[in-house]
């Protein structure tokens, strides 16, 4: 018998952040808006630092760690073309749902990076840019 190793998708991806309770807000938010809830919300463990906080979020299909950058680490820039995560996706079932979360976040105040349109990284490919409030690029595909 022979055992499938194929990955049936991706099961979380975490991030460091600089000022949690900002963090915390905002990504409670984005994922209010993506039908998702926040999971844990713990100081300490798992985190390795005494009194560092980290929350795990989920919505269907997708979940995200938020983990707050360790005192010596904190007031660092993000910069995405530096070694380390560029940005991150997150699929949605629509065009329309693409259009309906940009809505939402632009009255929310959050910076779009790149308006909803169609990209050209393959046929059909609908997505909005935005960045946390570290800089951190986010994106919403429907491809």
């Amino acid at each position: 018998m022979t055992v499938s190793t194929r990955p049936v998708g991706v099961h979380h991806v975490s991030i460091t952040v600089n000022d949690f309770d900002r963090s915390r807000k905002f990504y409670t938010r984005l994922f209010e808006i993506l039908g998702g809830q926040v999971l844990m919300d713990v100081v300490g463990p798992p985190h390795k630092h005494d009194g560092c906080r980290m929350m795990l979020l989920a919505a269907p299909g997708f979940a995200l760690g938020v983990w707050e950058a360790a005192p010596e680490h904190r007031g660092r820039a993000f910069d995405r073309y530096s070694v380390g995560l560029h940005h991150f996706a997150i699929a949605l079932d629509s065009r329309a749902a693409v259009d309906e979360v940009h809505r939402r976040l632009v009255a929310d105040g959050v910076e779009i990076l790149d308006a909803p349109a169609e990209y050209p990284y393959s046929p059909g490919y609908y997505a909005l840019f935005f960045s946390d409030p570290d800089g951190i690029k986010l994106e919403l595909v429907h491809a």
